[in-house]
C-alpha cells in the first residue's frame, strides 16, 4: 500500500506578546484548519522539541493549526539551564500560556478556530491549569507523559474534555496521572500505550500519541466550548 501523500504546510515565524514577556513561536495553519493547538513543552525543553514537533506535523495533515512556542524568554532559560527552577514554576507557564491563547484570539488567521492545548510533562500540568482559567476558550487538552499533579486544585475547574496519554512502562508518571483523573471533573480519559516509557521513544508509540491526540482534538473541536 502507498503511503498517503502529505502536503507541504508553511511554518512561520512569531511572536506572543504576554503579558510579561515577547515569547518566540512557530505558526502553521493548514488550508481550512479547523482548530490551532498550542503546544507547552516539558521540563528542559522548547519550541524546538522533535517529539511535539513529529506530533505537530500529524495534527497539520488532519487539518490543525499548531502554536509550537518558547515559554521562557532567552534570559529566563539561561537563569533556568543553572538552576532549574522556572521550568517548574507552574503558575508563570500556564500564564504565558493564557497570554498564547488570548494572542490566538486576536490575529486574523486564528481568531475564528477553537483552541486547545497538548501539554507534555510539565507542561501538561501548566496546561491545565491554563484551561482551568480560561473555561469559555479552551475546546480540548492532551496531556502526554504529563504531570497533571502539578495542576493541584485547579484539575476540578478545568472544563475542557482532557485526554492524557501515559507509557504503560512509566509507573510513577503512570500513578500520577490515575491519580489526577480522578479530581478532573470535565469529561476525561486516560491512555495507557503499553510498551512505552516516558519519553515514548519506543517504536509506534510516539505515532500512537500523535493518532490520539488528532482524534481527541478534531472530535472536541466540533462542538461548543465550555460546554
Amino acid at each position: 500500500m502507498s503511503e498517503p501523500s502529505r502536503i507541504t504546510i508553511p511554518e512561520r515565524a512569531v511572536r506572543i506578546d504576554v503579558a510579561d514577556a515577547a515569547l518566540p513561536g512557530d505558526l502553521t495553519i493548514p488550508p481550512d484548519a479547523s482548530g490551532v493547538v498550542a503546544f507547552a513543552h516539558g521540563s528542559g525543553s522548547s519550541r524546538h522539541s522533535s517529539r511535539n514537533r513529529a506530533v505537530a506535523a500529524v495534527l497539520q495533515q488532519a487539518g490543525l493549526a499548531t502554536l509550537l512556542m518558547d515559554l521562557l524568554t532567552a534570559e529566563e532559560e539561561a537563569v533556568d539551564l543553572r538552576t532549574a527552577e522556572l521550568r517548574f514554576d507552574i503558575g508563570l507557564l500556564a500564564r504565558r500560556l493564557v497570554g498564547a491563547a488570548r494572542w490566538l484570539t486576536e490575529q486574523p488567521a486564528t481568531r475564528m478556530l477553537p483552541i486547545g492545548y497538548f501539554g507534555a510533562s510539565t507542561g501538561g500540568g501548566a496546561a491545565l491549569v491554563a484551561a482551568a482559567e480560561q473555561p469559555q476558550t479552551i475546546g480540548a487538552v492532551v496531556s502526554r507523559g504529563g504531570r497533571p499533579d502539578l495542576a493541584g486544585d485547579a484539575l476540578r475547574r478545568v472544563a475542557a474534555p482532557t485526554l492524557l496519554v501515559v507509557g504503560g512502562n512509566d509507573p510513577a508518571v503512570l500513578d500520577l496521572n490515575r491519580q489526577a483523573l480522578q479530581r478532573i471533573r470535565a469529561e476525561k480519559r486516560l491512555e495507557v500505550i503499553p510498551g512505552a516509557t516516558h519519553l515514548f521513544e519506543e517504536s509506534g508509540a510516539l505515532e500512537r500519541v500523535a493518532a490520539l491526540a488528532t482524534d481527541w482534538f478534531t472530535r472536541h473541536f466540533s462542538g461548543p466550548v465550555g460546554a
